[in-house]
């Protein structure tokens, strides 16, 4: 019989919050060596890399040549197979869908030890339960995905106050010509002020364009001067105090009605890298991230309220509208829908007790909470978040059929068969 030190793992930059990219008593093969870019075809933009390849290293080599990566996530500092495996989403869901929808082609490491191609039109069943499949269906050793060209380093932004979610909403609905968008929110705000934030929208610049400061360089040069996150390493730093008092500050910083600029990629998508071990700002206990996504607005309000009538308060919290026709089935996250996503402190029982009534919100309204940010979630809940559950499990076990690929979410999810 399989034991569990048999069971395998890849684990590429280990930025899932939870414990996808964890696996007990198992073996964790470190994929951070598979590092070469092996072909690029400039006149379709199309990269074909190992699956260890960064998307740092990926905007440092192709930026300067005119191309960006197709979806990128908050960080930079995440694998291509990591991409793929969370099937990440960034601020131009509704524009460009998933990371996945770029992947043309994926070499894949089966437990058989047979190394196969997959693409959407050659072994599909594998590629697409690949994608999004969080690292267990083999292990990812290449893949080709389409880049997008760009003329500049430089994002053209707007951004706008919002006083509130109906606000939010009747801003979110103008900027469809934007091809990134997201919401910075207040979740200790509630009443009349409930869903109030900063709306950004942003697309990339032409050439020659000059980056100038606003609130996203101001934001990301307030998380900046933290420096490292470990000089802040204690409970006491962010509580419901402090947050409040943070959030009423950049709040009212932001001017009313809408400001133009044009800033540097950089702070623009990943503000939080300025910042060295930025996690370790919740002190030694940690934080734990809950992202859902709904299919109407009503259950974010709902959900809203709860957090803001709890004590529990998120330092970190986003909003943004994800696209049309972009749910790929299986483990993989985005639905057509808003998607909210939150961090918060762990302060243990009171925290869990909130997400447990988030949970039962998520289920009535027919959403979901992404897999890669999780790290609670009872097993019980999947299959009605996850439909294709039992589609995928087949895919899966078909070539996995003793279940050598594993993970510490795989288990507590009951994600496998065997």
């Amino acid at each position: 019989a399989r034991q569990a030190s048999d069971e395998v793992l890849a684990h590429g930059m280990g930025r899932s919050y939870g414990d996808a990219a964890l696996l007990s008593n198992g073996k964790v093969v470190l994929t951070r060596k598979l590092d070469r870019m092996l072909n690029f075809d400039e006149s379709k933009g199309a990269l074909t890399c190992e699956a260890g390849v960064t998307l740092e290293e990926i905007i440092d080599t192709f930026l300067p040549r005119g191309f960006f990566p197709p979806v990128v996530p908050g960080t930079q500092y995440v694998t291509v197979g990591g991409a793929i495996g969370c099937n990440i989403h960034g601020k131009n869901h509704h524009h460009d869908g998933c990371f996945g929808d770029h992947v043309t082609r994926m070499e894949v490491l089966l437990a058989s030890g047979e190394v196969v191609t997959c693409s959407p039109t050659e072994r599909e069943d594998l590629f697409w339960a690949t994608i999004g499949g969080m690292g267990l269906t083999g292990v990812i050793l290449n893949a080709t995905i389409a880049l997008t060209p760009v003329a500049s380093d430089a994002i053209e932004l707007e951004t706008i106050r919002v006083e509130n979610l109906d606000h939010f909403f009747e801003v979110s609905a103008e900027s469809g010509d934007f091809t990134h968008v997201v919401s910075w929110i207040d979740t200790v705000a509630s009443g009349k002020n409930l869903g109030r934030g900063v709306f950004m929208r942003g697309r990339h610049a032409p050439a020659g364009t000059d980056v100038s400061r606003n609130s996203v360089d101001r934001l990301a040069g307030a998380i900046g001067k933290l420096a490292n996150g470990k000089n802040f390493n204690s409970n006491l730093l962010l509580n419901r105090f402090t947050v409040r008092a943070f959030n009423e500050a950049y709040f009212r910083k932001e001017k009313k009605g809408l400001t133009q600029s044009q800033v540097h990629y950089k702070p623009f998508f990943f503000p939080l890298d300025a910042v060295d071990n930025w996690n370790y700002i919740y002190g030694p206990r940690g934080f734990l991230q809950y992202q859902l996504v709904v299919p109407t607005k009503e259950p974010v309000r709902e959900a809203l309220t709860l957090v803001a009538s709890s004590k529990e308060a998120s330092f970190l919290s986003v909003i943004k509208e994800f696209g049309d026709g972009k749910d790929h089935g299986g483990l993989s996250f985005p639905q057509a829908g808003i998607t909210l996503a939150m961090d918060f402190p762990n302060t243990g029982k009171p925290l869990f007790e909130l997400f447990e009534k988030l949970d039962q919100l998520v289920l009535e309204a027919g959403g979901r909470i992404y897999l890669g940010k999780d790290a609670r979630l009872p097993s019980r809940h999947v299959a009605a978040m996850y439909p294709d559950l039992d589609k995928w499990k087949q895919i899966r076990d078909k070539y996995d059929p003793e279940g050598v690929f594993s993970s510490d979410l795989a288990r507590r999810l009951d994600l496998l068969n065997t």
